[in-house]
């Protein structure tokens, strides 16, 4: 292929003036119309007879997918397909190897696979080594194993078996099938070797989880770069191994973004944010991928304060913008903190981007507007959504849910099934809630039954919900049958419900019942203390509510503090109970005796100082 270029370089600099204006043309073109007219343009001036400039009008036809994808993504390689098998001599192997690597580009990997069989068959065309490397990647993206054989048949056939290029696709390719046996045996026989040769072999083992030869084989490698390092880094990082992680890390003479942002996401995978953030802030140089990285890692380790905070802090210091990811990150953080201001402001720079026509994006904000109470607006971006997937529904179902709105979340949940849209645990799990929060005990037992219907095993979570559902409706006879039925251990949430529900139905025997069961699983839930408590104080059992006090004081819980936030000009403040060192601190306390001497003179006064005790 090196070759080839060169040959078309020096073609180039005998190129007319109007050939010149023509590849100019090709080289600025962003649109469909603009190809067309390239064509016409080509046509009649007989351009189509060069070679090279043929070649680079089929690459750019393809490219149109990417330059606009509110096109139909296949169009322009129809159309550069439809050139290229009309042209009268398709025997060019720089021509040829275009047209198969565009099939590879768009993913068309059988497409690619059937041109070089029709080549063969009816041109004189003669593949070389790049037409090999091509077709294993294509063979090993479609895990097309007979193909990739007869690929590596081929190459052999023709003497490009042990073509560096060649073999390293091939090595990659057997790899990827998880042939390692095939693999290695390539490699073996290889003269010469690149770290890129290395690195595919390393990966292999990587990926069929063989550690001790993929280290064994990175040791060996006498020229180690980057991508080498990241293999591996990226190996241990999924093993859970961070400590290996890090030493790696620190060996490396280079580290490139992907390094660093590898070892984030690894450290937030496992929790440890500190390091996580230590690395981040240690980066030399930071891209997008590393800030939704940390991003990212701050919402799915429940801090989305500090999630919304880099988020601004990556918008005021740097020129960087939201990609999709940024967004599908940052909209949880936002919902958690119901932060709805700044979440507007997210949804209008989404459809200024037009964003929104990824479902992962529109998903994100059903569940946004859903949790921040605006369900109407949660509805009204599943409406408007072009393609919807079940995560979609499951997230308006779930909104219904949570905002007490169960018929509008069963209405949602019929239409999806009369769509054609397969409900799956999270379905379920959305339906069951509606059930919960509107106390519709009837229709969330039929549910329930139903799962087995479509094919869905009720997971604990489900059976949780049951019993939280049952509970509240005072079921608790058939809430205490289904956890001793169920497949599962009742586990602490669980059984904090059914207290809970205990409490509620002042059913004081099955509360100390359940008790003695929640400390089994989950002993210290100081949670489960104070709800029995408070069910020994509403029926006056005064002694036993001082006997559980004891308890607690004497295994030192703590009641733990409750917490707040409001978001006011597009800032989240957040609220703690007890922490006087909040720097609106003599606000707070002023508006607190304002609302202490409000309350006083209420009934329950005295009830609520006990409780608080």
């Amino acid at each position: 292929m090196q070759f080839q270029l060169m040959r078309v370089n020096q073609q180039e600099s005998l190129w007319s003036p109007i050939e010149r204006k023509c590849l100019f043309l090709l080289q600025q073109s962003k649109t469909r119309a603009n190809l067309l007219q390239i064509h016409a343009f080509m046509l009649r001036n007989a351009l189509e007879i060069n070679l090279n400039l043929f070649t680079k009008f089929i690459t750019t036809c393809s490219s149109i997918a990417f330059l606009a994808p509110h096109y139909d993504p296949l169009a322009g390689v129809v159309y550069a397909r439809r050139m290229f098998d009309h042209r009268p001599h398709r025997d060019d192997s720089f021509l040829c190897n275009s047209m198969i690597k565009v099939h590879l580009a768009m993913r068309q990997f059988s497409e690619s696979f059937t041109l070089y069989r029709d080549l063969r068959r009816n041109t004189s065309f003669t593949p070389d080594s790049f037409t090999f490397s091509v077709l294993a990647k294509s063979c090993a993206l479609d895990m097309a194993i007979w193909e990739g054989q007869e690929t590596h048949s081929h190459a052999l056939a023709i003497g490009f078996g042990l073509d560096l290029y060649a073999a390293t696709a091939l090595v990659d390719m057997y790899a990827k099938f998880g042939k390692m046996d095939c693999a290695r045996k390539l490699f073996d026989e290889m003269i010469e070797r690149s770290p890129v040769s290395w690195t595919a072999l390393i990966g292999g083992y990587v990926r069929s989880g063989d550690m001790d030869n993929a280290g064994n084989l990175f040791d060996q490698m006498t020229e180690k770069d980057s991508a080498a390092f990241n293999t591996m880094l990226d190996a241990y990082v999924k093993l859970g191994d961070m400590c290996s992680a890090r030493k790696l890390f620190d060996d490396m003479p280079e580290r490139s973004l992907v390094s660093w942002t590898i070892m984030i996401y690894g450290y937030c995978k496992y929790g440890n944010l500190d390091s996580a953030r230590s690395l981040f802030n240690a980066m030399p140089e930071k891209n997008l991928v590393s800030w939704n990285s940390m991003i990212s890692g701050y919402c799915q380790n429940k801090q989305p304060y500090k999630a919304l905070k880099l988020f601004h802090e990556m918008q005021s210091t740097t020129s960087l913008e939201p990609d999709k990811v940024t967004l599908v990150s940052i909209l949880p953080a936002i919902a958690d903190l119901g932060a709805l201001d700044l979440g507007g402001w997210v949804h209008r720079f989404i459809q200024r981007k037009k964003l929104d026509r990824a479902a992962n994006v529109g998903t994100a904000l059903i569940d946004m507007y859903a949790k921040c109470g605006e369900i109407v607006k949660a509805k009204g971006v599943f409406d408007n959504m072009p393609e919807k997937e079940t995560a979609s529904w499951n997230a308006l179902i779930n909104g219904f849910a949570i905002n007490g709105c169960a018929k509008e979340a069963l209405e949602v949940f019929t239409e999806m099934n009369h769509k054609g849209f397969k409900p799956n645990e999270i379905t379920m799990m959305g339906v069951l809630s509606a059930c919960n929060h509107s106390g519709l005990v009837e229709e969330g037992k039929r549910w329930f039954k139903a799962m087995e219907g479509f094919g869905l095993n009720p997971e604990i979570k489900h059976y949780g919900c049951m019993v939280d559902l049952l509970g509240r409706a005072g079921c608790l006879e058939e809430a205490e049958k289904l956890m001793e039925s169920m497949p599962y251990d009742a586990n602490g949430i669980i059984l904090s419900s059914f207290l809970f529900a205990c409490g509620c139905s002042k059913d004081v025997a099955r509360a100390e019942r359940a008790l003695k069961m929640a400390n089994k699983v989950e002993e210290g839930n100081n949670g489960n203390y104070i709800m029995l408590r408070n069910l020994y104080a509403k029926e006056k059992r005064w002694k036993e509510a001082d006997e559980v006090k004891d308890i607690m004081r004497r295994n030192g819980f703590k009641k733990e503090a409750g917490c707040s936030s409001i978001e006011v000009d597009r800032r989240v403040w957040e609220f703690v109970a007890g922490d006087i060192v909040n720097p609106k601190w003599e606000a707070i306390r002023s508006v607190l005796a304002q609302l202490r001497a409000h309350m006083k003179g209420q009934d329950c006064i005295l009830l609520l100082l006990y409780y608080s005790s």
